[in-house]
């Protein structure tokens, strides 16, 4: 990414304390309300359907999510891949995933991609992590691909954001790579600290 491409990605960039725009993205499930109506919304942007970092990092979002929905939260999860890449791998996910292969959601709210994204330690660790095996062959064996297709990327930057009911952002993080990301218990803090 060359600096003029870095300095408009920044300035797409949202802040705690920002307001955002309300809308209805075609959910797996049907539409999704973002922000969700009477509590607090985790948006959170992945990669590619069968990205191993992903997968992971959601399967421990699905495990704790009666103690996500115990604090008022309500998950979203947003990929760039179309709906019927992430049905193997997602749809019993208990919360709402949302299909973006056009990327707009990642443009409006200023979630972009980087080299970086794959090149850190962090990064590399996740995919050879024994647990990780199971989480992504169970998408593999529905059917899945556990590599990105044509229009989606492995470069793709995570992010998390924190919203009230009324769309007002009240946490914000872009990862610096593909494993940076808030963890369950990140997530618990700041809601709790926002109730």
């Amino acid at each position: 990414m060359n600096k003029i491409e870095r300095y408009l990605l920044d300035r797409a960039r949202f802040a705690p304390g920002d307001r955002v725009t309300p809308r209805r993205p075609a959910g797996l499930r049907g539409p999704v309300s973002l922000p969700a109506p009477g509590g607090l919304t985790h948006l959170q942007f992945r990669r590619y359907a069968g990205c191993p970092v992903c997968n992971v990092h959601l399967r421990t979002f699905a495990v704790r999510h009666a103690d996500l929905t115990a604090v008022g939260l309500h998950e979203i999860a947003v990929f760039h891949s179309p709906a019927e890449d992430l049905l193997p791998h997602h749809e019993a996910l208990p919360f709402d995933v949302v299909a973006d292969p056009g990327k707009e959601l990642y443009e409006a709210f200023g979630v972009g991609r980087s080299v970086r994204s794959v090149l850190h330690p962090r990064a590399w660790l996740a995919p050879v992590r024994p647990s990780t095996y199971g989480v992504v062959m169970r998408g593999v064996f529905r059917g899945g691909r556990p590599y990105p297709r044509s229009g989606e990327n492995v470069t793709g930057l995570p992010a998390d954001f924190l919203l009230d009911p009324d769309g007002v952002l009240l946490a914000v993080r872009y990862g610096r790579h593909a494993a940076d990301q808030w963890s369950v218990e990140d997530l618990l803090a700041l809601a709790r600290s926002h109730a």
